[in-house]
């Protein structure tokens, strides 16, 4: 049996096995860790302030000494953050000579705040790749279904035709928002680097009076660490993860919206879709249920709860806070998980999603014509007045639910429009108004 302290995802279908979820695992963050810690020796050497052979000592060590994730973490309450024992493992990993320079001038929230920006990073490519796929599968759903109409549904009831390609570019256009947020805030993700108080004293101090040294270094620690160069040291100005939170709650909304769509779509009584692949029951083997919608849907639920957390911890006191910054680490990853999971998901479920439009076609009858209502308000106003039109609707519409008769039949009985196509007036086909010319106008988007 797997140990009680491995988390395997026995809780979190929705990540388990994916790539965000090996994006963020313990290992992930301590190889953002070491990384952080290396980039910081190395950009110190690019800027005069440590020899180059410290630099390639530490970035050896930092790449091939064994590392135990497990018993940092446990040393780390000590200290209350993990980076103090490893800065002395890495210490000891390092040649006797550049041990000094492990770490030099730095705090221990520079380098996990650079480490949780790379960790960031890494996990938003794969939910790009993810949301990529997403886009590309809707693309071509909205563009095989452009012609395709269902009733639209409005508090749950019908209320005017539309055509599935509208609903599935409305999706899409949903993704490419969630798109360019997350691309937005992944190249814009920052290294930290302040010391002790973000003033960058102790990398003046170690400077050995190079001219101008600390001033690039900044720059260089951006510049190893692949990350973009702040403007300022972050660590009680939480922008970043503010950005951060807000561009994966989004994007979990985003992707719930085209969830729950398939969710109430696909149930048994409706059935306009299913899912390509449904999950099965452990008691009913005649179910197929939509399992990634609802690990989707479940995604978009959780998801602003744990921004919530990471919003409130902009509130950080003085040139360090206490709380406040560690109280982002596991929501941060845990969001990070959750979006990454529901982007996985959501691609699959789009690329497997079965639209069954003769079922949407039988539907768009359901109510006896009276879909169509607000098309013929429109076109026998012009004949018999307003007021008289609407009488008479009211009075067909009434008629159509307790005879069980088309609303197109109690029409063709009225003498008074009798010259009116009724059959083109009361076919819902013929009433999706612009929503080819949308759908198209949506997929021009790249």
């Amino acid at each position: 049996m797997t140990s009680d302290a491995t988390d395997v995802g026995l809780l979190a279908p929705g990540r388990a096995g994916g790539p965000a979820e090996a994006a963020t695992g313990d290992t992930a963050f301590l190889r953002a860790l070491l990384d952080a810690e290396a980039a910081l020796t190395r950009a110190q050497a690019a800027v005069g302030q440590a020899p180059s052979e410290a630099a390639d000592a530490v970035t050896t060590a930092a790449g091939g000494a064994r590392f135990d994730a497990r018993d940092i973490a446990l040393r780390a309450r000590a200290g209350g953050n993990p980076v103090i024992p490893l800065v002395a493992d890495l210490t000891a990993a390092v040649p006797g000579e550049w041990r000094a320079y492990v770490h030099r001038g730095a705090t221990s929230q520079d380098i996990m705040d650079t480490a949780t920006m790379l960790v960031a990073r890494r996990t938003l490519d794969l939910v790009l790749a993810d949301l990529g796929r997403t886009e590309s599968a809707l693309a071509a759903l909205a563009a095989a279904h452009r012609e395709t109409a269902m009733p639209g549904r409005t508090l749950t009831q019908h209320a005017v035709p539309t055509t599935f390609g509208l609903k599935a570019a409305g999706w899409r256009a949903l993704v490419l928002d969630a798109r360019d947020r997350v691309r937005t805030v992944r190249d814009s993700l920052p290294a930290q680097l302040g010391g002790a108080a973000g003033t960058l004293a102790a990398f003046d101090a170690y400077g050995g009076g190079a001219a101008g040294s600390t001033g690039r270094l900044v720059a260089a620690y951006a510049r190893e660490t692949g990350l973009a160069e702040p403007a300022l040291p972050w660590h009680t100005l939480r922008t970043p993860v503010a950005d951060l939170a807000g561009a994966l709650a989004f994007t979990a909304g985003a992707l719930g919206k085209s969830a729950v769509d398939v969710l109430t779509l696909s149930r048994t009584e409706i059935a306009e879709l299913t899912e390509g692949a449904g999950g099965g029951s452990s008691a009913m083997p005649h179910k197929a249920n939509p399992v990634r919608a609802t690990l989707v849907a479940a995604a978009a639920r959780r998801a602003p709860h744990l921004a919530a957390t990471l919003y409130g911890s902009l509130a950080a006191e003085d040139e360090r806070p206490a709380g406040a910054w560690h109280a982002e680490w596991e929501p941060l990853r845990e969001l990070l998980r959750v979006v990454g999971g529901a982007a996985r998901d959501a691609a699959e479920l789009a690329e497997g999603l079965r639209v069954h439009a003769d079922v949407m076609r039988r539907h768009l009858g359901l109510t006896g014509g009276l879909i169509v209502s607000e098309r013929l308000s429109a076109a026998l106003t012009p004949v018999l007045g307003r007021a008289r039109a609407k009488e008479l609707l009211t009075e067909l519409a009434r008629r159509t639910r307790a005879e069980g008769r088309t609303l197109a039949e109690l029409l063709a009985e009225t003498k008074e429009l009798k010259e009116l196509d009724l059959d083109g007036l009361t076919d819902p086909t013929r009433y999706t108004g612009s929503a080819r010319a949308l759908t198209d106008r949506a997929l021009e988007r790249p």
